[in-house]
């Protein structure tokens, strides 16, 4: 999934080109960034298709997040780090945050241990069968419980 080494880094953010670990963690000059307030499917996950066909939609999550950002700087707020060490951002390509971009397009949920401004677009996904809501698919954090 791709990428370069050029970027800066502050106390509270980083940035630079990007390449895509799974659906919702990037990793910019060593350093990996989980997107924050969302949950993708795990890398190794099927979901079932409207036919009832098993497919990979972990990693089209993934894809469809490095089609996204391909080899545009990526911008990232750091809100801590989570339990595995890696920060917790909020980052955007070219002004559009990928957390909202990826429920937008149904490739990932929002958290639902909080609050989020996620939920009107994870709804409107739903709606439009969009991304994993085309099927039926596992919470990524029951798939994880169930099989990591």
């Amino acid at each position: 999934m791709c990428c370069a080494i050029a970027g800066s880094v502050s106390a509270n953010s980083i940035s630079g080109r990007a390449s895509v670990i799974d659906g919702d963690t990037i990793e910019i000059r060593g350093e990996r960034i989980r997107l924050a307030s969302v949950d993708a499917p795990e890398s190794r996950q099927t979901c079932l298709d409207a036919k009832g066909r098993a497919w990979r939609c972990g990693q089209q999550a993934a894809l469809a997040l490095s089609d996204k950002i391909g080899r545009s700087p990526i911008v990232c707020l750091s809100e801590g780090r989570d339990q595995y060490d890696r920060i917790l951002g909020e980052c955007s390509v070219s002004n559009v945050s990928l957390s909202a971009w990826l429920v937008k397009n149904g490739w990932a949920v929002p958290y639902s241990d909080r609050v989020s401004r996620h939920y009107p677009a994870a709804r409107r996904a739903k709606g439009a069968r969009r991304g994993i809501w085309a099927g039926i698919f596992q919470r990524p954090s029951g798939w994880r419980k169930q099989y990591q």
